[in-house]
């Protein structure tokens, strides 16, 4: 069974930076092929899709993170990262990884909370 832990979450200021981290336990030869992605689920709010990365390395993101945060792998570790600046309190929410499309068993995730 895959394992996702995400890690580098916690409290920061508005116009903050944090970087998170996601270890994917699973064979390298599987992990670098698979498109990952960041994904957050705000209070009261739906999972949503923040930025994704497909095993070429190229990325996508939601309109409202686009220019802010920034989604990298690194196949040899098996692990997806997300750097996030200008942060906002509207960013507040719980971070995920998971591949895309399909998913993997969710791990629980890292609490963001921005403070304005």
């Amino acid at each position: 069974q895959v394992r996702l832990v995400e890690s580098g979450g916690g409290l920061v200021q508005a116009g903050g930076s944090a970087r998170l981290s996601c270890a994917v336990s699973v064979s390298g030869s599987i992990f670098r092929i698979i498109t990952m992605a960041w994904y957050r689920q705000g209070p009261g709010k739906q999972r949503e899709l923040v930025a994704g990365i497909s095993s070429g390395g190229a990325t996508n993101y939601a309109d409202s993170v686009k220019g802010r945060f920034t989604i990298s792998r690194d196949n040899a570790k098996n692990m997806v990262y997300l750097q996030m600046n200008s942060l906002k309190p509207e960013d507040t929410a719980v971070y995920y990884c998971n591949r895309n499309p399909g998913a993997w068993y969710w791990g629980q995730g890292t609490q963001v909370t921005v403070s304005s």
